[in-house]
């Protein structure tokens, strides 16, 4: 018989080192790749691998994710098995606190135990909601059934001076963690190469019994705590639970006949940007385009993008960029850009390098270069933006440490 598998996506991410892009919303809810929501991922790495039952949990600034699922993400009504259903925080009633929202990522999973129970789940795969990757987890699984594990981690090798943000694991020869560290300051390498370390990705799939024992006892037990990485698993750990690592370059993706190798927690506006930028190279390193292993989001009802002007000096164009629906280039250039739907960009304007979100209109003769703007943004002639950061400053918006300008969303300007 088939196993009964639940996903659950924690959502509830508050993203502070986005900001402005969550000052509005949540971290998994930030737009991405002209038509996307980062959590749209996440979703997607459940659909492909026959996971049809999901949770979302959410809690900081959830109403724009919430719509965005409810609206977007429907199976229908004659099978009840396949849903994928938003889950806000429901202040748990604690004998000894009183009511709380979730307090880490475990006791977000701990506050909706009952829908595990009433699922009936075999195994529960937990992923992050605020990542950018493609995963299998259907070769996850049969990994986790075949070795007997009451937990698997998927694992990200990655340089020592990155691993310090992330979990670090421990294995032996056969792939089973015998050592887990959260955020170390300084993550050790692995045997075969030492300025590598093993990280934890945040996703897991739990042995049902598994995860009830240990959630119990980490919430309850006074000397545990609330999270994942650094209370659940290291309990495990010494508890002698069988916690097995999975390799994630292993996993297989239908139609990519490269190794799985991307991985991206567009934590900051840098990240962010530098992950948008790679989706129009070329070559980029995360493609969308594998009919094998489809993208899907919410519908989209705009129109097709259009292109007008072609006399000297004016005309519409755009040059290795990816551009949702209604986007109107009118007599402007775009070039290594990503523009959402709705776009309107007018006449001898010039967009380089930039990330511009839904409805955005950028005026005539404006010149815009390492931008992002949010989500219906009018941009009046004949503006510069992101060639003086000084005055990007003085104007309010925030310059990163890599030089990405950002005009977050509601932004006014001083038409005098």
């Amino acid at each position: 018989m088939k196993p009964r598998v639940l996903g659950m996506i924690l959502a509830g991410g508050q993203g502070s080192r986005l900001a402005p892009l969550t000052s509005l919303r949540s971290k998994p809810s930030v737009p991405f790749a002209s038509k996307y929501r980062i959590i749209d991922f996440a979703i997607n790495n459940l659909i492909n691998s026959g996971i049809f039952s999901v949770y979302v949990l959410t809690q900081y600034k959830a109403q724009s994710l919430t719509e965005h699922i409810s609206r977007g993400w429907r199976f229908g009504t004659f099978l009840p098995d396949y849903f994928i259903t938003v889950v806000p925080a429901q202040m748990t009633l604690y004998e000894e606190l009183g009511s709380a929202w979730y307090r880490g990522t475990a006791d977000a999973v701990y506050q909706n135990l009952n829908l595990v129970r009433d699922f009936d789940a075999d195994y529960v795969a937990i992923l992050s909601g605020d990542h950018i990757y493609k995963m299998n987890l259907e070769d996850m699984l049969q990994k986790h059934i075949d070795s007997k594990a009451d937990i698997s981690i998927a694992a990200y090798p990655m340089p020592r001076s990155e691993a310090h943000r992330f979990g670090v694991m421990g294995i032996d020869e056969t792939g089973r963690i015998r050592e887990f560290m959260e955020k170390p300051a300084d993550p050790p390498g692995m045997p075969e190469d030492p300025e590598t370390a093993l990280t934890s990705m945040g996703n897991y799939i739990f042995s049902r019994k598994a995860l009830m024992e240990l959630l119990d006892i980490s919430i309850n037990d006074a000397d545990q705590g609330f999270d994942f990485g650094q209370d659940v698993i290291p309990h495990a750990l010494r508890s002698d639970y069988h916690v097995q690592a999975y390799d994630f370059h292993q996993n297989p993706i239908p139609g990519q006949d490269l190794p799985n190798t991307y991985w991206r927690d567009v934590g900051t506006i840098d990240a962010y940007f530098e992950a948008s930028m790679d989706l129009v190279s070329v070559k980029p390193d995360f493609g969308l385009y594998n009919t094998r292993w489809p993208l899907r989001t919410s519908s989209e009802f705009s129109p097709p993008a259009k292109f007008v002007h072609e006399s000297e000096g004016r005309k519409g164009q755009a040059f290795n960029s990816i551009l949702a629906g209604g986007v109107i280039i009118s007599g402007g250039t775009v070039r290594d850009s990503v523009l959402s739907r709705d776009v309107r960009i007018n006449s001898y304007s010039l967009v380089e390098s930039c990330v511009l979100f839904d409805g955005v209109e950028v005026g005539r003769g404006t010149q815009l270069k390492r931008v992002i703007v949010d989500k219906d943004v009018c941009i009046p002639p004949n503006t510069r933006i992101g060639y003086d950061h000084d005055e990007d400053r003085a104007r309010g918006f925030t310059v990163s440490e890599g030089g990405v300008v950002v005009v977050p969303k509601g932004y006014q300007f001083n038409r005098t």
